[in-house]
């Protein structure tokens, strides 16, 4: 890949994805489950650009979304309906009507007060609500705590016994239809045991809600797979699958995947400016033209991202990659190891095409990056870069008012 035509050609910051990549890792995952019935569910919310979704679901992908603009991006890059799964923890009354009316999958409950406001909301729609519970089984996934969802003490899911009153509920109601069972204990998980107890947790609980004639039909394991992108260790996929399926003992359900970093994460890679060089009292920076505002993940988790030079000499010496953002913490990599470089030089962040420009913002009314993508050695352009026009179009000029 020549990257020194890429920014002359699109500028940087600029996101850059290969497809081809996406598509492998899907297709391994797909296959981990081969000869059972699966779905795999990417998860919007890890990057939602148009093009990446409409790509997913020509694979035969389905979705899981957060937010129904999620949702309507979604269908509108041609997902199949019966493949869309809405979840989140707050979803206002409009979001659950859309919801019913377009007729998605089914929605994920977090809450006995959700249960009674969609079961409402259906009512007043005279609609048959396909639903799933999610289930916090509570168990450590052993990772970062801001990417912990399965704790008690997090905000997400129903305990086992709330989660039995609530489908007994649901089984009662006209306007109910529990059709599956949800959990999702973590994200960036590196050991399958948590996983693997989960799972035999909640199929536990689908097992004893068959003998209440609850038929579930749709068994949802979240998703969480971690990536390498440092030294961590990668989860082996026939493994995860042989756990899973152990758990259910030969339940005839169709196991859902929430898989979102996994199949995009190691696909992006984000290419940067130097601007400068500058050293403080022995310490050295190496200024770029992306931010924090650009990529997020290591300000917000002290998160780890190889950066490669595409310039420079071979001796290399320890400095801080940083942004022009007005904040401290506005860094791409700490002590890191690099040749001298210049202006005009270009660095390479690798890994981001997950929770990259998905989190980026307009802070310090930064203009966010363009992306383009890699398909069969062909490149695309699927965003482009936004300008200041952009910026300002939905801001009202109230300063000619008396």
């Amino acid at each position: 890949m020549n990257y020194e035509n890429l920014a002359n050609t699109y500028g940087t910051p600029l996101y850059i994805y290969n497809f081809d990549e996406v598509k492998l890792r899907y297709l391994e995952l797909k296959e981990s489950f081969y000869a059972r019935k699966s779905l795999i569910c990417y998860a919007v919310k890890a990057n939602s650009n148009l093009s990446l979704l409409k790509y997913l679901a020509n694979l035969g992908a389905g979705f899981d979304c957060v937010s129904y603009n999620e949702v309507k991006k979604a269908l509108l890059a041609g997902a199949l309906k019966y493949k869309i799964i809405f979840s989140g923890v707050g979803k206002k009354d409009s979001e659950i009507k859309s919801a019913l009316k377009d007729d998605i999958l089914m929605i994920n409950i977090e809450s006995f007060a959700e249960l009674n406001r969609v079961e409402a909301i259906a009512k007043e729609l005279n609609i048959e609500a396909r639903i799933s519970i999610r289930v916090n089984p509570n168990i450590d996934p052993k990772t970062h705590p801001y990417i912990s969802t399965g704790l008690n003490e997090n905000k997400f899911g129903v305990s086992i016994d709330e989660a039995k009153r609530m489908y007994i509920k649901a089984k009662n109601s006209k306007f109910l239809n529990p059709i599956g069972i949800h959990f999702h204990i973590g994200s960036q998980l590196s050991d399958i045991k948590p996983i693997h107890e989960a799972a035999s947790i909640v199929a536990k609980l689908m097992k004893e809600l068959k003998t209440l004639e609850i038929d579930i039909k749709f068994f949802d394991i979240g998703g969480g797979i971690g990536v390498r992108y440092k030294d961590e260790k990668e989860i082996n996929l026939y493994e995860y699958a042989q756990g899973i399926l152990a758990a259910l003992k030969g339940q005839d359900v169709t196991i859902v995947c929430e898989i979102g970093r996994f199949l995009v994460s190691k696909a992006g890679e984000l290419l940067t400016k130097v601007l400068y060089e500058k050293i403080n009292n022995n310490k050295r920076f190496v200024i770029v033209d992306s931010a924090m505002n650009d990529l997020l993940r290591p300000s917000l988790y002290d998160a780890y991202h190889k950066i490669v030079a595409l310039n420079g000499n071979d001796e290399l010496f320890n400095c801080d990659i940083v942004g022009p953002v007005c904040e401290s913490g506005d860094f791409l990599g700490k002590n890191r190891e690099l040749p001298n470089l210049k202006s005009g030089d270009l660095l390479v962040v690798k890994n981001v095409g997950a929770y990259g420009f998905s989190m980026s913002s307009n802070y310090n009314s930064r203009l966010r990056a363009a992306e383009i993508a890699i398909i069969n050695n062909k490149i695309k352009l699927i965003r482009k870069r936004e300008t200041f026009e952009d910026l300002i179009a939905n801001e009202v000029d109230l300063l000619g008012e008396e």
